[in-house]
């Protein structure tokens, strides 16, 4: 089975818009838990636009399930992540400035610094994961810094869903293939939804996991973040 982590960065948007503590982000992560989700992400940023750090710290004593942490492996993130010892960190290549994730690593250029970033998170026994695109020579530059796991960047998937689902899919049938021949774990996310996630999860093989924020928070404006989180799941199992 797929695991669902639910990412809460949209939640703390919501907070910060206002100011004071409405929505609060712990009690959202609890709840999430509650309604059944497998793990809770995270995606603090230099400027603290959403998640703060001090929300990192706060989060990792209250939940019981996963805790995933994304972010750009600054000296700041690393410290941060090597202090929470989260049970996964996912290392994405966003320059500060960045609104959203939009691109996986070049693996190849990067292989030194993924490496050593990597040797120091396993020094912490955290999980780790690189956000990658589908292309096979990242997916196996991967493999060389020894990486658990990588996570599919799938924003061309649902761009392109509701034109061909069939050619939408079919580079990341091939890149999964790629990472279960080398024993990589497999994550996905980005612009998952209620809509595309079911056809994603039957056609990629060795799928572990999900992170969806914006489309699960969003949909759960209108259907409730409860039934939201459950529609979620029955399409995952």
């Amino acid at each position: 089975m797929t695991k669902l982590s639910v990412n809460i960065n949209k939640i703390a948007t919501l907070r910060n818009a206002r100011g004071g503590n409405v929505p609060n982000v712990l009690e959202a992560a609890i709840n999430c838990q509650n309604f059944g989700a497998e793990g809770i992400t995270v995606h603090p940023r230099p400027d603290e636009r959403h998640i703060r750090y001090q929300d990192v710290y706060d989060i990792k004593p209250i939940i019981t399930t996963e805790f995933n942490i994304e972010g750009y492996p600054s000296r700041n993130f690393i410290d941060l992540v090597n202090k929470v010892k989260p049970n996964q960190v996912t290392l994405v290549p966003d320059p500060p400035e960045a609104l959203t994730s939009s691109a996986g690593w070049d693996t190849i250029k990067n292989k030194s610094f993924l490496s050593d970033i990597i040797a120091e998170l396993k020094e912490n026994n955290i999980r780790t994961s690189i956000f990658v695109d589908t292309n096979l020579d990242n997916i196996i530059g991967a493999l060389e810094t020894k990486t658990d796991r990588i996570e599919l960047y799938t924003e061309p998937y649902a761009e392109n869903y509701n034109i061909n689902k069939k050619e939408a899919i079919k580079p990341f049938i091939t890149a999964a293939n790629c990472a279960n021949e080398l024993e990589l774990g497999i994550n996905a996310g980005h612009d998952l939804s209620l809509d595309n996630l079911k056809y994603f999860y039957d056609n990629i093989p060795g799928l572990i996991e999900v992170s969806i924020g914006h489309a699960l928070i969003s949909e759960a404006l209108y259907l409730g973040l409860e039934n939201t989180i459950q529609m979620y799941l029955r399409l995952l199992k």
